[in-house]
C-alpha cells in the first residue's frame, strides 16, 4: 500500500526566465525523525530514493490529486536531486492551467507551506530499532516513489490509511515486551515477520 507523509518545511517559487516560474521544495530530509505515527517514529536515510528517482515515472501533484498535475520528471517538468538535506524537487509549472495559478497565490499568499511524497518502502528497504525514549522507529533505507505535492493541509499524523499497515504492525509488535514481531537480521537488513498480529493480542 502506498504511504504519504507531510514534511514541515518551506515551499517556494523561483524565476527559471523567459517570465516562467518553478515551484521548489524538500519532499523529505535526511534521519529527521517524524512525529508519532500511530505507535512509531520515522525517518528516511540518505539515499533512500536514489534508485526510485533514476528509473520511476515521478508526478509532482497538488494535493496528491492525479487531476491536478504540476510536472513529471520523464517528461522534464519535474527534476528531482537528493542533496544532502534531502530530496529537493523543482518543477516548471505552466499558469496557462488554472489550478496552477491557485497554487502560486497560494504560495505567495502563505496558504500553503508544506510539502508532501508518496512511496512504497523497497523490499528490505526498511530497519526498526527504538529511539533514545524506547520508542519503536522505523528508518527507510530504500523506496519507491510515487509523487512529490505541495499540499494544503497536514494529514500527517494522519489516519491509518496513509501509514502501511505492516508497519503499524511492527511498531505494536516491538512496543510490546518480549514479543518483538520485526528483528534486524544479523546484516541489519530486512525486517522478519516472527509473530502474527492475532498473537499480539494473546
Amino acid at each position: 500500500m502506498m504511504e504519504r507523509r507531510i514534511l514541515q518545511s518551506e515551499v517556494a517559487t523561483r524565476s527559471v526566465g523567459d517570465n516562467r516560474v518553478a515551484v521548489v521544495g524538500y519532499a523529505y530530509t535526511f534521519d529527521a525523525r517524524s512525529e508519532d505515527l500511530g505507535g512509531f517514529r520515522e525517518m528516511v536515510a540518505s539515499g533512500a530514493g536514489r534508485e526510485s528517482i533514476a528509473e520511476d515515472d515521478i508526478r509532482a501533484l497538488v494535493n496528491h490529486d492525479a487531476n491536478l498535475i504540476l510536472g513529471r520528471n520523464r517528461a522534464g517538468t519535474l527534476r528531482l536531486a537528493e542533496d544532502s538535506t534531502g530530496l529537493e524537487y523543482e518543477i516548471f509549472v505552466d499558469e496557462r492551467q488554472s489550478y496552477v495559478r491557485d497554487l502560486l497565490v497560494a504560495l505567495e499568499r502563505g496558504d500553503v507551506t508544506q510539502s508532501s511524497f508518496g512511496f512504497l518502502v523497497a523490499p528490505s528497504g526498511e530497519g526498526w530499532t527504538r529511539d533514545a525514549d524506547g520508542f519503536p522507529l522505523r528508518t527507510i533505507r530504500a523506496m519507491k516513489l510515487f509523487d512529490v505535492s505541495p499540499v494544503t493541509y497536514p494529514a500527517y499524523p494522519s489516519s491509518q490509511s496513509t501509514i502501511s499497515r505492516r508497519a503499524l504492525d511492527c511498531a505494536a509488535a516491538i512496543a510490546a515486551a518480549d514479543r518483538s514481531q520485526c528483528l534486524p537480521d544479523v546484516a541489519g537488513e530486512a525486517l522478519r515477520m516472527r509473530l502474527r498480529l492475532s498473537s499480539l493480542a494473546a
